[in-house]
């Protein structure tokens, strides 16, 4: 951390200085992905002066691949559009349309059209994909060879071409009408003899993914399979592109962040370099609901005001209830949720994994539930209050792990993400349960109280 306002300090400095020559000898020594880390602590006009002397050293592109995803519309935003042209044209395509979704949409025709051909078809055949689908995010640029080449010839296409390929991991097989028929992986090139053919040495019937897929699923499927790269095809198996593992990890990181976001009803978009104004209209209405949810939970409480009143040492232990079952409920729903986009939870094991988490909130909750009562007993000697506690924290508790399994998976039956704002929606149950139960209970036995 000191390191970076050390950095960010010296770029002020030298900016404001003019001292260009200076500034270039300074960024050369950082590497690309540290440099563009420093962009979030910098004004729009440090911001544009930076790109400028970025641009005449040449590194403008490979230093603002690197930019965090939380801060590329923000600098794209005080840039030029022929300046981002000129990026789009020095970049990989995968890379390049990431920057072009982070553009509004009214910008990107006017930016498209600054880019020199063929660049500019390769980026306009990117958009026909939706930004979260796999074809969003492939390289067009694959090494292919046919079933007859035989290794010698395809070192040779590899020492002539190798350098225009992002990833040289496999190589490719189609035949004459690009339908993908196998894939070899460099290794086995280099050991076969100079005359075997590819079919000979190629795996036959290789993992692939269709192109409108889900990246998420794409990004799966290569962490199941342990592969360095991803074919990518359409519905009549052409071989279209590949995702490298960096672009899977890239997809992991912001697939683990957005649902991480959704669960606590925040937008994607609002990030740690966001913009006060911006982080407000995102945050604001789910605060919203969040209110509503709480106003919920209130009118129950409201329900019981005079039990509350003759028996005050129900509003200590009211939080402890609700709290737990709300945790235990987070609990049940993280691991859910993580179960269903990892493709852990096949159809037929939806019933196990919803008993499983029922049994869980049982057991913990009576475990909970006995130790809490008997704390309230030493504490306060009543009996009857803790065999209310006991039983409100297990049902509550059974409440959580139900409303933990079934809301994401009934967010997923309707065709919704399994995380946007199940916490939010979890917790309302587990408040309300354990309000009503703890209160309720409280209400019958109130006579042994007394």
């Amino acid at each position: 951390m000191r390191s970076t306002k050390l950095h960010v300090d010296a770029i002020r400095k030298l900016l404001m200085a003019g001292a260009t020559s200076r500034l270039d000898r300074m960024l050369v020594r950082l590497r690309p992905a540290d440099l563009a880390n420093l962009f979030g602590e910098l004004s729009p006009g440090e911001t544009r002066a930076l790109v400028e002397v970025l641009f005449t050293a040449e590194r403008a592109g490979i230093t603002m691949r690197e930019l965090p995803r939380e801060i590329l519309p923000e600098v794209l935003e005080v840039l030029e559009d022929q300046r981002i042209a000129k990026i789009l044209e020095r970049m990989e395509p995968d890379d390049a349309a990431s920057f072009l979704f982070a553009l509004d949409e009214e910008r990107r025709g006017p930016v498209l059209e600054l880019v020199a051909e063929p660049r500019q078809q390769e980026l306009r055949w990117h958009l026909l994909y939706p930004e979260e689908s796999a074809g969003s995010v492939m390289t067009p640029r694959v090494m292919v060879v046919h079933p007859d080449d035989t290794a010698e010839q395809a070192i040779d296409m590899i020492r002539k071409q190798g350098d225009k390929f992002e990833a040289a991991s496999y190589l490719y097989v189609i035949d004459v009408d690009r339908h993908l028929l196998g894939v070899v992986p460099l290794r086995r090139l280099i050991a076969a003899s100079p005359d075997q053919p590819m079919r000979q040495l190629m795996v036959a019937d290789p993992v692939s993914v269709n192109a409108w897929s889900d990246r998420e699923e794409a990004a799966a499927i290569v962490s199941r399979y342990n592969l360095l790269s991803l074919p990518v095809v359409d519905e009549q198996l052409h071989l279209l592109g590949i995702i490298t593992v960096d672009d899977v990890i890239d997809i992991i990181q912001e697939e683990a962040t957005e649902d991480f976001y959704r669960m606590a009803g925040l937008s994607g978009e609002d990030r740690v370099f966001s913009p006060i104004g911006r982080s407000i209209v995102k945050r604001y209405p789910w605060m919203l609901v969040n209110l509503g949810t709480a106003l919920l939970a209130a009118w129950v409480v409201g329900l019981f005001q005079n039990t509350i009143a003759q028996l005050v040492s129900l509003a200590v232990f009211m939080p402890v209830v609700a709290g737990m079952g709300g945790n235990g409920g987070i609990q049940a729903l993280t691991v859910m949720t993580r179960g269903i986009a990892l493709g852990e939870l096949e159809f037929a094991r939806v019933s196990h994994a919803f008993l499983k988490e029922l049994t869980i909130g049982l057991a913990i909750g009576a475990g909970v539930g006995a130790l809490t009562a008997l704390l309230q007993y030493l504490w306060q000697g009543n009996p009857y209050l803790g065999l209310v506690l006991f039983l409100a924290m297990t049902i509550t508790m059974i409440t959580g792990g139900i409303m933990g399994a079934a809301v994401p998976l009934f967010l997923r039956a309707i065709g919704r993400d399994p995380a946007m704002a199940a916490g939010v929606i979890v917790t309302t149950f587990t408040d309300v349960v354990g309000f009503f139960t703890f209160l309720g209970l409280a209400t019958l036995m109130l006579t042994y109280f007394q």
